[in-house]
């Protein structure tokens, strides 16, 4: 049956017909699209024809790098992303145990705390979860994901005292007499989250699909998302069937894309061995890059720079591999068809990451290896030279500058900022660029990124003139990074991210027409239809 949608304002997002005002929709796909009037002669007895009544079409929203998995699990938590003070968070923790009747000795998860929202900045130590129970042991993470805080039970239960040395790749903080101060940083973070319970696969299942459904809410048809380690048995071929058996059971509502984290050569080489490289799947799920979290983030200070943090002198940050570690994972996977997506925040990462790109490059002779850095945030011009030099992909996320520029100044200085979170420089200089959220470290609505994007403000409206607003980017660029920036870093620009002939029917209906919504007023837009393959998934159809 054919479904042709009329008198509509659809902005295509196809560089050769960027307007128009109708399309057909065949199998799944878009098989025509132009005008109303040339449209309709193409109708015949197997038509339905649906009048837009000037509604605004964009292609589904694609979003190149989240946690999908891990924002569902998140539902579960104490939701602490929203409070703006160590008392809150601490009447939100006692509240949740009361609530949900919590038996003691067991282990109460948190997410989403961060103290540059509170009057003081106080960092959470294990004293103040100590204050919400010291019956339950407590693991409570910053937004930025990369900093776990604990109380004193936990450290208890995890056997961390004042000679416990840190993990490789991980910090225990302490204070001045060398007491945990229930602070963990990057790979310290699985000293807690190893003693967390697994969900079953059926549970995993309700997880994606709730969140799955949640997402089509906000015009999303695509996540490229990092699932294998969100829970602590790391176990990937769980995951991996859950998708499986959701297809089966028509159950998703969205095309999946898996970022493959896998941070060892014995997990890789494993995976590898399994059959999987980058494009196995179909059109629902495919295996995409091997992931690799190179260092930390901004906040907690563990963002890999070059040079030192100006205000902790001598602190350069965490990187998670040396070069040489990297330099193999990199090259595994590149002779082994799979393309790669290295986290890096700071400058000195960044380095290392293209640093491997560049060996595996001229070693391999791979001719269109798409392989990306995701965040780009402490960069520096010549990287991003150096990223075109060698077509490697950003995939960045110009919605993390909403919290990041209340702190970052203090973390890097000024200078260093001037050539940081860069997005207009990106595409000046010509670089591939698909955006991202980071969900659920940052709000997954794309609109709420291009707000952020365009105007370079936060949901305040603070600073007037805009953060480092010579880095602005217009509506339409953030809509083709979300489009069709998205579909080339994971291969799926001829079959996704414009309303194009040939290509999935995947589109969004807006409220407003947001190429003509002045910049400040761009929050205020909201999605009413979101379709996958021509099938509406929000709102569920009945």
């Amino acid at each position: 049956m054919k479904q042709l949608y009329i008198n509509g304002n659809v902005i295509t997002i196809d560089k050769d017909r960027p307007r128009a005002e109708a399309f057909v929709i065949e199998d799944g796909f878009f098989t025509a699209v132009g005008s109303s009037r040339e449209l309709c002669a193409l109708q015949d007895g197997d038509t339905t024809v649906i009048d837009l009544q000037n509604a605004t079409v964009l292609p589904g929203f694609n979003d190149s790098h989240l946690h999908l998995l891990n924002y569902a699990y998140g539902k579960s938590k104490v939701d602490l992303s929203q409070l703006k003070s160590t008392k809150a968070v601490t009447r939100a923790g006692r509240q949740y145990i009361a609530d949900r009747k919590i038996p003691k000795g067991k282990w109460v998860v948190g997410t989403g705390w961060n103290e540059y929202f509170y009057p003081d900045k106080h960092i959470l130590t294990r004293e103040d979860l100590d204050a919400i129970s010291t019956e339950h042991p407590i693991v409570f993470t910053r937004n930025c994901v990369h900093t776990v805080v604990v109380n004193s039970l936990a450290l208890e239960q995890l056997g961390i005292d004042k000679d416990t040395p840190d993990p490789p790749g991980g910090i225990i903080r302490r204070d001045p007499a060398g007491r945990a101060t229930g602070l963990l940083n990057e790979n310290a973070r699985y000293l807690a989250y190893d003693k967390l319970p697994d969900a079953s696969k059926e549970e995993i299942k309700d997880m994606l699909d709730m969140a799955m459904r949640e997402l089509a809410s906000y015009g999303l048809t695509s996540l490229q998302t990092d699932d294998f380690e969100t829970f602590s048995s790391k176990n990937y071929d769980v995951i991996l069937s859950a998708y499986q058996e959701l297809i089966e059971e028509n159950r998703m509502s969205a095309r999946i894309y898996e970022q493959c984290l896998l941070p060892s050569m014995e997990r890789l080489d494993g995976f590898l061995g399994k059959g999987y490289t980058t494009g196995y799947g179909n059109a629902l799920f495919q295996i995409g890059p091997l992931k690799l979290l190179v260092d930390g983030s901004v906040g907690p200070h563990t963002a890999f720079l070059s040079r030192e943090y100006s205000d902790d002198p001598g602190n350069f940050g965490v990187c998670q591999f040396t070069q040489e570690e990297l330099d193999a994972l990199v090259l595994k996977a590149q002779k082994n068809s799979m393309h790669v997506l290295c986290h890096g925040i700071g400058d000195a990462a960044m380095e290392r990451i293209l640093n491997s790109y560049e060996k595996a490059q001229t070693t391999t002779k791979t001719p269109n290896a798409r392989n990306g850095i995701v965040h780009v945030q402490i960069s520096t011009f010549d990287i991003l030279k150096r990223m075109k030099a060698l077509n490697v992909v950003s995939y960045a996320e110009p919605v993390c500058i909403d919290g990041d520029m209340h702190c970052v100044e203090d973390r890097v200085g000024h200078d260093r900022l001037k050539e940081s979170y860069a997005y207009r420089t990106m595409l000046d200089l010509g670089l591939r660029c698909g955006y991202s959220s980071d969900c659920p470290v940052d709000s997954v609505n794309p609109i709420v990124s291009a707000y952020i994007a365009v105007n370079r403000k936060d949901h305040t409206g603070w600073p007037e003139a805009g953060w480092y607003p010579e880095q602005k980017l217009t509506v339409g660029e953030v809509l083709e990074g979300f489009t069709m920036g998205s579909a080339y870093c994971s291969f799926e620009e001829n079959v996704k991210g414009s309303i194009s002939p040939g290509k999935y029917a995947d589109f969004v209906l807006l409220s407003e027409n947001i190429l003509e919504t002045p910049p400040k007023d761009l929050l205020k837009i909201h999605v009413q239809k979101t379709f996958m393959g021509g099938r509406q998934t929000y709102p569920p159809e009945a």
